[in-house]
């Protein structure tokens, strides 16, 4: 405890700290309504695209790449979104052909104009988020701080429309709901969260983010609005401890809270079944 208590005192331990507990918080909000949708790939899709922009980026030797990845991020979410509509091109296809496209064209972009004398760590700490929250900086944490209360405050806003939405499309369009507006509005708040999670968990790990605390309350509760908060409580609490034990042992902050993800929902699903079989 002693030397935790120290650790918590250093300026960047809290800065991970913020951002970490910021990111799974709106990672969590989501979620729910992501498995809902089945479109829980949307996460490993856009992640990938994000990968393969910030590999521009890096070409173009942006100092400030988060101006250039949001921005197209969002743009293919978009995209995403209406391929997915398309009868020619169902949504998961889409998803995978997008995703693997810009993930291969990322790193071949890396290889050719690599400016670094390190590349297979600068790959790793991308892909699996090993070391960049460790050293995010005050300002990051700032607009990670402002683009986290867009997020919540715009899911609180639409939370019926989004709830409508999820549950049965077909019957919120009949009832005169923008179902294709709330669509765009999720999509473009998804590309927001999967950004900031990159420098969390890495880009092959933010599904994990995405998925396991919505699947983990699943396990206990039935409700949509009970779902959602128990979702968000175990992801801020998988993400604060897994941030610990990874400035406690050395390990890869990313893993250790998809790690730690998974041990929640492996808890979860214990205790929900002990429930079940009192019912």
């Amino acid at each position: 405890m002693d030397k935790l208590a120290e650790y918590l005192q250093i300026p960047f331990v809290q800065h991970a700290l913020i951002a970490g507990v910021l990111i799974a918080l709106c990672s969590s909000l989501l979620g729910v309504t992501l498995v809902l949708k089945r479109f829980s790939f949307i996460g490993d899709g856009l992640s990938h695209v994000a990968f393969g922009i910030m590999a521009i980026a890096a070409v173009l030797r942006l100092s400030n790449d988060m101006l250039l990845v949001m921005p197209l991020t969002i743009l293919c979410a978009v995209l995403l979104l209406r391929t997915g509509q398309n009868t020619k091109i169902k949504g998961d296809a889409a998803i995978a052909m997008i995703s693997v496209g810009a993930l291969a064209f990322g790193y071949l972009l890396m290889n050719i104009f690599s400016t670094s004398g390190n590349l297979s760590g600068d790959v790793c700490s991308t892909l699996f988020g090993s070391t960049s929250i460790l050293t995010i900086s005050k300002k990051e944490v700032l607009v990670c701080i402002i683009l986290s209360i867009v997020v919540v405050v715009s899911f609180i806003l639409f939370y019926n429309k989004i709830f409508a939405v999820t549950f049965d499309e077909g019957f919120a369009r009949a009832s005169g709901v923008k179902a294709g507006l709330y669509n765009l509005i999720i999509a473009v708040i998804t590309a927001v969260i999967i950004v900031l999670a990159m420098n969390l968990v890495g880009s092959l790990l933010i599904s994990a983010l995405i998925i396991f605390p919505a699947l983990s309350a699943m396990r206990l509760f039935k409700s949509f609005k009970s779902v959602t908060i128990c979702s968000a409580v175990l992801s801020l609490i998988c993400a604060l401890v897994g941030i610990l034990i990874s400035i406690l042992t050395g390990t890869p902050v990313g893993s250790t809270i998809v790690a730690t993800d998974a041990a929640g929902f492996l808890i979860c699903w214990i205790v929900g079944e002990g429930l079940g079989a009192k019912k």
